[in-house]
C-alpha cells in the first residue's frame, strides 16, 4: 500500500499529561534503574527533581527483571512517567524474537497518561568474556542493521509506537556502519560527562540524554531535551491513520485506512469528488453519494486494523484520464486512471 499521508487524530486520552511546564535550563532531570539499582525511594527521586524513570524490563530472549513491577510501578506511584527497557543481545535471536520478549515482560505501551515509548538499549557487548563475541556481537553492520530493523518493526507493529534507542555513538557507528535508517526514533544517547557531544548519523538532535552512569538521585543520571510539557506529549502520543489509495481501473477506487498509531480511532471522514467526466454510482461502507462527490464516515478503526472503501463511477467517455480527488482529515492526494 503506497503511503500518501497521515492524518493525526487526537485521541480521547488527549495530548499532554496535566503537567506543567517548569523544567530545568538544561531540561528535565530523571533516572535509570534495573535490578542492580535495588530498593528505591521513589517519593525521594520525585522530591529530588526527578520527572521521569527508565526501568529495565528485560534481557536478551529469557531474561526479566525480577524487581521490575516494583521498581516500574513505584516511579508512576511517586508521580513519575516512567518507561521500560530491553537490553539488546543480537547473538542470541532475531530482533522480532526479542521485541516479543520485550512486549510480553513489561514492556508494552499503556495508555495511561505516564508511559514513555519502550526502549531498545543496543550498546557494546557486556559479556564479551562469556560468549566470546566482539563488541557488535558478532553480527556484521549489515546484519545489524536488520536485527535492528526486525526488532523495532516488531514493537511498532505491536504499540503502534517507534521505541526509542539507546546507545552511544561510537558503538552506532562502528556497528551499524552509522546507519541514519533509525533518524525517525528518538534518540536516547550515552555519553558520560559535560555535554552530550557528537550525534550517530541520521539524529539531529537527542531526545534523552544519559549524561552519568550514576547520577545524584537513583541509577543513571538522565535528562529529557525538553520541557515538561514536551515529556507529557511523549507519553500521551496522538492517534495516526496511514492513508492509501489506488485507481484500480477506469471505474474503481481504494481508499485504505489503517491504523498505524497507538490509540483506537473513531468518526473518520472521507470525502472524494470524481473529474473527468463521471458520476458516483456506488460506495461500500457508511457512504453517501450523489452526482460527482461521495462522502464516509469510518465509525472506527482498532489499533493496527484497516478498512477500505471502495468506490465505483460511470464514465462518460471512453478514452481520456479520469480520477478521483480525495481528502481525508488534512491530508489531499489524486487518484488518476487512463
Amino acid at each position: 500500500m503506497k503511503r500518501l499521508g497521515i492524518l493525526s487524530v487526537i485521541a480521547a486520552l488527549g495530548i499532554g499529561g496535566g503537567v506543567g511546564s517548569a523544567s530545568a535550563a538544561d531540561g528535565v532531570t530523571g533516572v535509570d534503574v534495573s535490578n542492580w539499582t535495588g530498593e528505591i525511594d521513589w517519593p525521594k527521586v520525585a522530591s529530588g527533581g526527578g520527572k521521569f524513570a527508565f526501568v529495565q524490563a528485560t534481557e536478551g530472549v529469557d531474561y526479566r527483571n525480577p524487581s521490575f513491577d516494583a521498581q516500574f510501578g513505584g516511579a508512576a506511584g511517586a508521580g513519575l512517567y516512567r518507561g521500560a527497557y530491553h537490553l539488546a543481545q543480537p547473538h542470541e535471536s532475531d530482533g522480532a524474537t526479542q521485541a516479543d520478549h520485550f512486549l510480553q515482560n513489561g514492556g508494552d505501551w499503556r495508555a495511561d497518561g505516564l508511559t514513555l515509548p519502550g526502549v531498545l538499549d543496543i550498546e557494546d557487548n557486556p559479556y564479551q568474556d562469556r560468549n566470546g563475541k566482539n563488541a557488535c556481537y558478532g553480527l556484521s553492520a549489515k546484519d545489524m542493521v536488520t536485527w535492528l530493523k526486525d526488532f523495532t518493526k516488531r514493537y511498532k507493529e505491536r504499540t503502534g509506537l517507534r521505541a526509542t534507542i539507546y546507545t552511544t555513538t561510537s558503538w552506532w557507528r562502528t556497528c551499524t556502519g552509522d546507519s541514519a535508517a533509525f533518524a525517525a526514533h528518538p534518540l536516547w544517547l550515552a555519553h558520560w560527562g559535560a555535554d552530550p557531544g557528537e550525534l550517530p548519523k541520521g539524529w539531529t538532535a537527542y531526545t534523552f540524554w544519559q549524561s552519568a552512569d550514576k547520577g545524584p538521585l537513583a541509577g543513571g543520571g538522565d535528562v529529557f531535551n525538553g520541557t515538561e510539557d514536551d515529556l507529557g506529549s511523549l507519553a500521551n502520543p496522538p492517534a495516526e491513520v496511514s492513508v492509501g489509495a489506488a485507481a484500480r481501473s477506469r471505474r474503481t477506487y481504494t481508499v485504505t485506512l489503517t491504523n498505524t498509531g497507538p490509540h483506537p480511532v473513531t468518526n473518520v471522514k472521507v470525502a472524494a469528488r470524481t473529474f473527468g467526466g463521471q458520476r458516483v454510482v456506488g460506495a461500500t461502507g457508511r457512504c453517501r453519494f450523489s452526482g460527482t462527490a461521495v462522502r464516509c464516515t469510518v465509525a472506527g478503526i482498532e489499533r493496527g486494523a484497516k478498512v477500505t472503501l471502495t468506490f465505483t463511477t460511470r464514465p462518460r467517455k471512453a478514452r481520456g484520464t479520469v480520477g478521483m480527488n480525495v481528502t481525508v482529515g488534512t491530508a489531499k492526494f489524486t487518484m488518476k486512471a487512463r
